[in-house]
């Protein structure tokens, strides 16, 4: 398994970022192959984290694909800063 996490800081409004992604984005990311889990987090403060979990690297890379041009077309004015982006092979998980 393979997984990708996206931070994001600075959220004006954490709220309407969540409608949009469940909304928007839930549908798009369910239609890679692979998906295990899709986790979209308020963190608090202005800092809400994506957690994608995929079969493999390919889906993974192809996840963080996506939601760049997601966020770009669609969330840019609630989500100001650039994501700090990992990913890389599960070694452990419950």
């Amino acid at each position: 398994m393979h997984a990708a996490v996206r931070q994001y800081t600075g959220v004006t409004d954490p709220a309407e970022a969540g409608r949009r992604v469940n909304e928007g984005f839930v549908p798009l990311i369910r239609q890679i192959p692979g998906l295990r889990a899709y986790y979209w987090v308020d963190a608090g403060n202005g800092v809400m984290v994506s957690t994608s979990v995929f079969e493999t690297e390919v889906g993974a890379e192809e996840s963080v694909e996506k939601a760049a041009v997601f966020v770009r077309d669609n969330l840019a004015s609630l989500l100001p800063n650039p994501p700090q982006v990992v990913s890389g092979q599960v070694v452990a998980y419950a």
